[in-house]
């Protein structure tokens, strides 16, 4: 997909989304849709990704009732918000005479290659049309485990989908900070990075209370769009006018993650990071510091060990004998096969082809 407009993906987290009652903010709706209207008005192409249905759902049906956790209800919950939440970002973005569409995606959407076509294909005709994409899971029929999980992936995902420049995670922390704040009074902005490692993921807590994300599902969105190319920036949604601040590239406006100069290709970010692993392959030393190449395939002699149920064509995690994450792909052989001890012929023995797998580590520090 090509546009000779910039295109930039805008997720907004439940935390940001949800008001004191519960249900959405419409002040904050209101004021994003404006800073949106003057992007528009500038030459770029949004798509907003919001979260926030079940947090109005429940505020509609939950009587002050803690939120419940078993998921069937979650769903149901879900369908009662989600054009609730509609019907506030519909009425922002029309009192700045933009009209918005509702794009609902589930992970089938980017696993199979025709579905993601066609979502391609609808969010590009919604952007030829003017109109301000609205994102969300299909929350309501999505299963357990077969989801996102939360939006901050999706979000990563669209901002490839649609060839963005730019995704912009809007929560309720001022960016990726250099300590968690309520434990460290010199707690400082982390401005920019250019490689996500494992020291910075450590800096990332749990999920938040009121969405399923938190700022480790917002480092590891922005780990899957800067390996697509994305520019990725985690700020305040609550900071007026940071969207603009953000498109100016002003320093200190959020965390700013630097894309990759080398992106992945549509099919080895889907192996990457769309299919969920069923299994775990254990390599050695030789294994990895090959695969570290990015030239060789997995190939049986170097794996130890397997973990899992896996079949031919799944998705499985390559890791070594620390568990450190290696790579991800698509095997050839299922779990069953590799418990055979004959190590057969040398293509028999190439168990993740060179083409189907992606290397997710570096030399120097087990993550990329």
């Amino acid at each position: 997909m090509t546009s000779e407009r910039e295109r930039v993906v805008i997720k907004i987290g439940s935390s940001s989304v949800t008001g004191s009652d519960g249900g959405p903010n419409v002040e904050l709706l209101g004021r994003l849709a404006g800073e949106i209207k003057t992007m528009h008005e500038a030459g770029t192409e949004v798509v907003v990704v919001s979260s926030g249905a079940v947090a109005a759902g429940w505020a509609a049906i939950g009587r002050g009732a803690p939120r419940p956790t078993d998921l069937a209800v979650l769903q149901a919950v879900s369908a009662v918000g989600q054009h609730r939440l509609m019907s506030v970002w519909a009425t922002s973005f029309a009192s700045h005479d933009l009209t918005v569409g509702q794009v609902l995606l589930s992970p089938y959407d980017f696993a199979d290659r025709t579905q993601y076509l066609h979502a391609r294909q609808t969010l590009g005709q919604l952007l030829a049309l003017g109109v301000v994409p609205i994102v969300n899971e299909n929350d309501a029929v999505a299963d357990d485990e077969i989801r996102f999980g939360d939006n901050d992936r999706l979000a990563a995902l669209v901002a490839h989908l649609v060839s963005a420049s730019r995704l912009v995670m809007l929560t309720d922390a001022p960016g990726l900070l250099s300590a968690d704040p309520r434990l460290d009074a010199d707690a400082s902005l982390i401005e920019e990075v250019t490689q996500i490692d494992r020291s910075l993921e450590a800096l990332a807590g749990g999920p938040g209370e009121v969405g399923s994300g938190g700022m480790a599902s917002k480092l590891a969105a922005a780990r899957i769009a800067t390996w697509s190319g994305v520019e990725a920036v985690i700020a305040d949604a609550r900071q007026a006018g940071a969207l603009e601040a953000i498109q100016r590239g002003v320093v200190g406006v959020g965390t700013r993650f630097h894309a990759r100069p080398a992106r992945l290709s549509a099919r080895k970010l889907w192996i990457a990071f769309a299919l969920a692993p069923t299994g775990r392959l254990i390599v050695d030393s030789g294994a990895r510091n090959a695969l570290l190449g990015e030239t060789a395939s997995l190939l049986l002699p170097g794996i130890v060990g397997a973990e899992g149920n896996f079949v031919t064509g799944d998705a499985v995690e390559v890791v070594d004998r620390d568990g450190a994450l290696v790579a991800k792909g698509l095997v050839r052989r299922g779990a069953d096969d590799l418990a055979d001890s004959g190590r057969g012929d040398e293509e028999g023995s190439v168990i993740i082809h060179r083409d189907d797998l992606v290397v997710l580590t570096t030399a120097s520090d087990g993550l990329a």
